[in-house]
């Protein structure tokens, strides 16, 4: 039997999670039947775009072919990731497929992916995200699809754990805050807790063989009334230590943290590296390794364009960078072949000062100022810069 639950934070069609999604299925065998669900994002005019970027990142990088919407009940693997959690309960309400998803749990069979708002949905209770964040409503909890229940683990589900989008003000806890989380915590149902899975992280839960795994860039916080503990990437648990971390009980033995690989940067850190590696060659005037900075940019947006969930901002404000350091590497060599070009024009316009040839020494200095050198004489002899 292969049964796992794969909760992610966030990520969950970008370059980090290629490896945890490729670990997942490794035991399904041979063209297994994929589902994705679109039911979080359905509302979204896009919605068709982003489902179809989705396929093509699973198979791509997965090696999966990806159905979309079909049929839940007896798929080797099921998908569901961003969107609007309260949307989604709303549209299960409805069907069949909220049923059919908690019987895969039960029976502890395929391998089911809830990512980033359907992540919200897993747990007993759901952060309804758009309404609190964006509307303003005051804070409260949806009951949850609770996918966690047949395991034991009675828990809110919070993606987005570590999100630092909001600078200036506190967008933890999937843009929650300390403030309205620890108000929504106190009325959580009894004996339950919040299990926060970091962007860019997954928490895998092996049905079969009862052990929780972390993996990813960051950790999962188990959070009580009593206090928190953070597994980080790598830990691994039995689900009894997990329930009783969740009672807010003293954590047992653990099993030891085995190293994890480090996994791919996000791409907002491959693009604040990039500039920074820019800034260093284009200060050192080193223009072919600024170029290959640039091409290597280039191809990290690419490799991300599947992306869903867009943290720090996604390909397209990588893109404006990408423009931006365009722009300066083009300007700075326009400025290598005018500063190779401009000295012996002032020699020759010296020259012609030097002879009382007013007029031809001026048409020299109009010409380089329509090219965008502006010339200043001073005691000292001419200045000039480039205005570009």
């Amino acid at each position: 039997m292969h049964g796992v639950l794969l909760l992610m934070g966030s990520g969950e069609t970008s370059p980090t999670m290629v490896e945890v999604h490729r670990a997942a299925i490794g035991a399904l065998g041979r063209g297994p039947r994929a589902v994705l669900l679109d039911t979080p994002y359905a509302f979204q005019e896009n919605a068709a775009e982003i489902s179809a970027r989705a396929c093509r990142y699973f198979a791509r990088s997965v090696g999966l072919d990806v159905e979309v919407n079909g049929v839940v009940a007896g798929a080797d693997w099921v998908f569901c990731g961003p969107g609007s959690p309260t949307y989604a309960l709303d549209r299960w309400a409805g069907g069949s497929s909220a049923g059919d998803l908690l019987a895969r749990v039960r029976a502890r069979e395929g391998v089911t992916v809830f990512a980033s708002a359907a992540a919200c949905t897993a747990g007993v209770a759901t952060v309804p995200v758009y309404e609190i964040y964006k509307v303003g409503a005051e804070p409260y909890w949806r009951e949850g699809l609770d996918l966690l229940g047949p395991v034991g683990l009675k828990a809110a589900v919070i993606p987005h754990y570590d999100n630092a989008e909001g600078g200036t003000h506190d967008t933890r806890f999937c843009y929650l805050g300390e403030r309205r989380l620890a108000r929504m915590e106190r009325e959580l149902p009894d004996g339950a807790g919040v299990l926060g899975i970091d962007e860019h992280t997954a928490l895998v839960v092996d049905l079969v063989r009862e052990r929780v795994r972390v993996a990813g860039r960051g950790g999962v916080t188990v959070r009580t009334l009593g206090g928190q503990s953070v597994l980080p990437s790598g830990a691994t648990a039995t689900l009894a230590e997990l329930r009783e971390l969740l009672r807010g009980q003293v954590r047992p033995a653990a099993s030891p943290v085995v190293e994890a690989p480090v996994p791919p940067r996000t791409l907002g850190e491959i693009v604040r590296a990039g500039e920074e590696s820019f800034a260093a060659e284009l200060g050192a005037d080193d223009v072919s390794a600024a170029t290959r900075t640039v091409l290597r940019l280039e191809e990290d947006i690419a490799g991300w364009s599947a992306d869903t969930e867009q943290d720090d901002g996604g390909p397209l404000q990588a893109r404006e960078v990408l423009r931006r350091l365009i722009a300066a590497l083009a300007a700075h060599t326009g400025r290598r072949v005018v500063a190779g070009i401009v000295p012996p024009l002032l020699a020759v316009r010296e020259k012609f000062r030097c002879e009382g040839a007013y007029e031809v020494a001026d048409a020299v200095r109009d010409a380089l100022a329509e090219g965008g050198v502006r010339v200043e004489d001073t005691p000292e002899g001419p200045r000039w810069q480039v205005d570009y």
